[in-house]
Order: C-alpha cells, then sequence, then structure tokens
C-alpha cells in the first residue's frame, strides 16, 4: 500500500469511528415491561393510591412511565378464579417483572412461571405461605414485602377493648383456608384470657357463611368483631361485613386499611401506600440486574390507625382521649 493511500486509510477510519460511536449511543434503550396483578376492583380507591404510590417510586429511581419502562394492571376484584386466569395471561405475555398483591395471587404466578422475577406487597406470611424459604434468603424468584405480624392479632384485641371496654365475647372473622390466619388467630388468643373475653372463630368462604355466623353470634350480649386480615376473601365481602356490625351494634376493629373507605368503627395495619413506594425499590434492583433471592423479604415499617368517630357514636361509644391521640386518620 501505498504511504498516501495507507494515510488516506487511516483518516477515513479515523473520521468514521465518531459516527459509528454517536449511532450507538443514540441507540435507544430497550422498554421494560412490568405486569401488576392488584387484588382489589379497579376503582377501589386504595388500589388507586397504592398503585399511584408505586408508579412515583419508580419515577423518583429515573424511570419514566411510558418511556423506559410499560407499566400494564389486572384487576382481580378478590375473586380467586380471577387470580388464576390473570397469572396466566400476565406469564404469558413475558414481562421483565411482575408485582403481586396477595399470597394467593404469588403463588398463582410461581405456578405460572419460576423464573419471572416477582416483588409482593401487602402479603401475609410469605414463609408460612410457601412463597419464599426464609426471610432472609427467598430461595426463589420471589421476595418483597409482609404486611402482617401475627402479633398485630394482640393489637387489634387491645383496640377493641379500648374502645369497647365491656365487650366480653369476640367474633374473629378469619379466612381457614389460609394456613397464615391461624397464626393470627393464635395470637389472639394468647392474649385473650388477660382481657377477660371469649373468642369465637367465624368463617369467611362465603357471603353466606359470614351472614350465619355473624348472626348468630350477634344474639348473645357484650359481643364484638375482629376482622384478622386483609385476605383475598375479607376483601370480597368487605361491605357485608361492615353492615352486618352495623346492623347488629357490634363494635369492630378490622385488619385491613381498605376498610377505612367505609363506615367501619375502627382499622389498623400497614401502610399499604408506602409498601407499594417501597417496592419500587426492589423493582429496580432487580431490572438492573440483582436477584429476588438475593433480596430479603421485609416487615412493615409503618402501621396506620382510622377511627370513625360517626360510628363511634351511632354506637353510643366514647373513645378515650388517649385512643384518639395515637390515631393517625380521624374521620368526624
Amino acid at each position: 500500500m501505498r504511504r498516501r493511500d495507507f494515510v488516506r486509510a487511516i483518516v477515513g477510519s479515523a473520521t468514521a469511528w465518531p459516527l459509528t460511536l454517536r449511532a450507538q449511543q443514540s441507540k435507544p434503550k430497550p422498554i421494560r415491561r412490568v405486569s401488576v396483578l392488584m387484588s382489589t376492583v379497579p376503582d377501589d380507591s386504595l388500589g388507586q393510591a397504592s398503585s399511584a404510590a408505586f408508579a412515583q417510586g419508580l419515577q423518583q429511581l429515573g424511570w419514566e412511565i411510558g418511556g423506559n419502562i410499560r407499566i400494564d394492571y389486572r384487576w382481580g376484584a378478590g375473586d380467586t378464579e380471577r387470580f388464576r386466569k390473570y397469572a396466566a395471561e400476565i406469564v404469558g405475555l413475558s414481562p421483565d417483572l411482575i408485582l403481586g398483591t396477595s399470597a394467593s395471587i404469588v403463588r398463582d404466578l410461581q405456578e405460572a412461571s419460576r423464573t419471572i422475577p416477582i416483588v409482593f406487597v401487602t402479603t401475609i406470611d410469605p414463609v408460612g405461605s410457601g412463597l419464599v424459604a426464609s426471610l432472609a434468603h427467598s430461595g426463589g424468584n420471589a421476595t418483597g414485602f409482609a404486611a402482617y405480624e401475627f402479633s398485630q392479632g394482640a393489637k387489634l384485641l387491645e383496640l377493641l377493648k379500648q374502645i369497647a371496654p365491656n365487650v366480653t365475647r369476640v367474633a374473629v372473622l378469619r379466612d381457614p383456608f389460609v394456613p397464615a390466619r391461624s397464626g393470627g388467630f393464635a395470637a389472639i388468643q394468647t392474649v385473650a384470657p388477660g382481657f377477660g373475653v371469649e373468642l369465637i372463630p367465624v368463617g369467611v368462604h362465603d357471603g353466606g357463611e359470614i351472614e350465619r355466623g355473624v348472626t348468630e353470634f350477634a344474639h348473645g350480649p357484650n359481643g364484638g368483631l375482629i376482622v384478622v386480615g386483609p385476605t383475598s376473601s375479607m376483601q370480597r365481602y368487605r361491605d357485608l361485613v361492615v353492615d352486618l356490625a352495623a346492623r347488629y351494634r357490634l363494635p369492630a376493629v378490622y385488619a385491613g386499611l381498605a376498610y377505612a373507605s367505609t363506615s367501619a368503627l375502627m382499622s389498623y395495619d400497614a401502610d399499604w401506600i408506602e409498601q407499594y413506594r417501597r417496592a419500587a425499590s426492589y423493582v429496580d434492583r432487580i431490572l438492573k440486574g440483582e436477584r429476588p433471592a438475593d433480596l430479603p423479604v421485609q416487615a412493615p415499617t409503618k402501621y396506620r390507625l382510622v377511627i370513625n368517630l360517626k360510628s363511634a357514636k351511632e354506637l353510643g361509644l366514647t373513645v378515650p382521649p388517649t385512643l384518639l391521640a395515637t390515631a393517625d386518620v380521624v374521620i368526624e
């Protein structure tokens, strides 16, 4: 090669290199796809607030919704058949990650796929439910944020006795088909003698069972009601339970902030919206290369107490100032 041709080749390659680099730099980044399977109905106010908090959390971490990340939602409406249907549908779309919002939903997702990463929120006892091997090391494709600690059951009874000290009989509504619920009921049983109350479990398999159980219980004196957890069944029959408590004038405390949008006397639970916001950090880390198995399951860090003074007045109850002072939200 003549010197002039050699120089020309070098100059040509040198001028072409920046063009190639610029082309590589301008290449659009891949769009990540996240699917979300919610346990509520689409117009549920708490569900909408939670999904908004999740999106905000992602945006704060630099993700652009509709830009470098796409989020699609399915709403299960507390129906286990829909959970299974949507779980299979979502897995068929091959998203980069799935956000699941209850233990039953996560089980259905894991049955459909053991490889797609899953981040869960508002999930009861993920170890006891078989979703993860341990809180420190999930050992599989799912990790996230637990929504309930068994000690919370004892707290519910304590709150009920504070607002209704004359209660001596308590109907505990629980889903017997959710193994994790046995731990919550056991926590209430442990402290019940100290509060001088008799516990009567009521199943929530369907609306008829709930109505029969509460109606029969209400025939006795000095009754109160505890709903021990926001399972799918309880979400589905939320309004029925609140209506029954009002009809039979039963002071009631509910584990589930979804009840705050009803006329429920008092609700106490982990802050769901905060869990969705925190979940965005796990989604961010997994999409950037970390494995769910390496991220520990996190316990609730924030609880919220909601008291409805109007409902208390209708029941003839006076809320102690000390209890009122601890409330995060007071509905007048």
